[in-house]
């Protein structure tokens, strides 16, 4: 159940960056779920491959690696999907901190109940 609702509110907080980050464009709720569900397997499997790659990188950076790599997986994601579109890299940088937050009000409205 907790599952559905993390997909739900992903898919909601994809749905909001794209009303409030010019340059990003999603058809629907119904795509903007499927969007944040594709994002969320690109970067479970490709995004830790490549941060494990670039572990070196990542740790001089502080991180700003990680970051750019997320941001490689909505580019990616928006070239699979036609109901999902970015218009370049810093729209999808924009996408990426504004969905950051939108999960972090969330996850502060929520609580954790664990």
């Amino acid at each position: 159940m907790r599952l559905i609702i993390e997909i739900l509110l992903m898919g909601l907080a994809v749905f909001i960056g794209a009303k409030l980050v010019p340059g990003v464009t999603v058809d629907g709720y119904g795509s903007a779920i499927i969007a944040a569900v594709l994002i969320a397997l690109a970067n479970a499997t490709i995004g830790f491959i490549l941060r494990l790659l670039t572990f070196p990188v990542n740790f001089l950076t502080l991180g700003l690696m990680s970051f750019i790599i997320t941001v490689l997986m909505i580019l990616l994601v928006d070239s699979m999907m036609t109901s999902f579109n970015t218009t370049g890299f810093f729209a999808a940088a924009f996408l990426a901190i504004v969905v950051a937050l939108i999960k972090a009000i969330f996850g502060a409205i929520a609580g954790d109940k664990e």
